[in-house]
């Protein structure tokens, strides 16, 4: 089977299994496998916003310290080979379609067994522990898929070290009823003897995490507090006194006036958030400040308020839940005062779609809405248009991204903004659009 003959069996035949919580179906899988799982050095991240950027932050600084470090993400952005990679490196097409071969065949097996398909995640996931397991990895970084108790992922005896990133009300009703039960749910990947970073969180979020370890041995608890991090936000030379879209510099503990590449309010909070769950290995393995540092201010995380390019500023990111819009809307007020501003909308309709507007479209001097591409769950732009209208009545709809990036272009003039966002499914064709437009220009 070769590569795309792969990809189009698991979208025509694995696919349409969507997606479900629980373990019994990967731990079988996995098992009959050999359970390459166990052999790798993990660090676990759940949480609702900030996964891949703390991740993307601690990928890069062990890098930099000389580690091989493998990671398996999603949604995947750029291609479908960014789930999986090694030292940033995407796993080759040669690998998926062996990998996936096999793993169908295993598969078929199962249901032969009178079993249950695996889905589509599943089967993901034991193909990047495969990957990762051949690739002989000093330390593999696991984004939990949705949840942590009965997600996929969460096949770990003994992870070295669990993230949790911020925790909001998204997925509401999936995977919890309140924020402290979806709290709960994502502190189940906290395991005996593990060490644990926690973000800031509220104190009943923190609580609920505290008191799912209740009963577990030898936890080893890393807080990370507000009261700790301070930054400085560069600030244009024209004595305006404005911001500017250059690199911050923060500092943390003992790490001073550290310059982080990510820009947006809510990268403050997660690269601190990266320095803990690096302090977390001091002691067990060789590290350099100097290399954590350097390692801080090369990383890279496309569509999380990634500047695609000036006149106009068109900034492609990733905000798909209320929580997100408001600290984009945060970042937003920072850089962008007196200038028009544009958006480009696109969302998942299982999503608070209704919260995410009142937050933000007040704001926005035109807004335009399109339907997330080859997604099930893409609401229509009209749909999301009509929402829109009861707030700013300055909305229309684009029947494609590249349609809506023109348009907005044209609103937004030379000083104006682009803020697209609400969803990552369409955020890597409107990049790829925007290398297309800007070559017209």
């Amino acid at each position: 089977m070769k590569y795309e003959e792969a990809l189009e069996y698991l979208s025509e035949n694995v696919n349409p299994l969507g997606s479900v919580l629980g373990l019994e179906g990967i731990r079988e899988l996995l098992n009959r496998i050999g359970n390459p799982q166990n052999d790798l050095r993990v660090i676990h991240v759940a949480g609702t916003n900030g996964k891949g950027s703390v991740s993307s932050f601690v990928a890069s600084m062990l890098r930099e310290n000389g580690y091989r470090v493998g990671r398996y993400l999603s949604p995947a952005v750029l291609d479908y080979r960014e789930k999986i990679q090694v030292n940033g490196s995407y796993i080759p097409k040669t690998k998926v379609a062996e990998y996936l071969s096999m793993l169908f065949k295993v598969c078929k097996e199962m249901v032969g067994d009178g079993l249950a398909h695996p889905t589509s995640f599943e089967v993901e996931t034991a193909m990047a522990f495969l990957y990762l397991k051949e690739k002989k990895c000093d330390f593999c970084i696991i984004e939990v898929g949705m949840g942590g108790a009965e997600d996929a992922t969460n096949v770990f005896d003994f992870p070295h070290t669990c993230v949790i990133t911020s925790i909001s009300e998204d997925h509401l009703g999936m995977i919890g009823n309140s924020v402290e039960e979806i709290a709960k749910t994502k502190a189940g990947i906290i395991k005996d003897g593990c060490k644990v970073v926690i973000a800031p969180q509220g104190d009943s979020v923190k609580e609920a995490i505290q008191n799912t370890c209740t009963g577990l041995k030898n936890v080893d608890f890393h807080y990370v507090s507000p009261e700790d991090i301070s930054v400085k936000y560069p600030k244009a030379s024209d004595g305006s006194g404005k911001f500017t879209l250059k690199r911050v510099k923060i500092s943390y503990k003992t790490y001073k006036n550290t310059e982080i590449a990510l820009v947006g309010d809510c990268q403050i909070e997660n690269a601190a958030v990266a320095l803990e769950v690096i302090d977390s290995l001091r002691g067990e393995v060789p590290l350099k400040d100097e290399k954590i540092k350097a390692g801080l201010a090369k990383t890279e995380w496309p569509c999380r308020f990634e500047l695609l390019g000036s006149k106009p500023a068109v900034i492609a990111d990733g905000a798909h839940n209320p929580d997100a819009v408001l600290k984009l809307m945060k970042t937003a007020d920072y850089y962008f005062t007196n200038r028009p501003i544009i958006y480009i909308m696109g969302v998942l309709k299982d999503k608070d779609v209704k919260e995410m507007i009142r937050l933000s479209a007040a704001k926005a001097n035109v807004i335009i809405t399109v339907t997330p591409p080859d997604n099930k769950r893409g609401m229509k732009a009209f749909e999301l248009a009509g929402m829109i209208r009861e707030i700013n009545e300055n909305v229309s709809t684009a029947d494609s991204v590249e349609e809506a990036l023109e348009v907005a272009s044209l609103f937004a003039g030379e000083n104006g903004v682009i803020l697209a966002f609400g969803s990552l499914s369409y955020l890597g064709r409107l990049r790829r659009a925007y290398e297309t437009y800007s070559k017209k220009k």
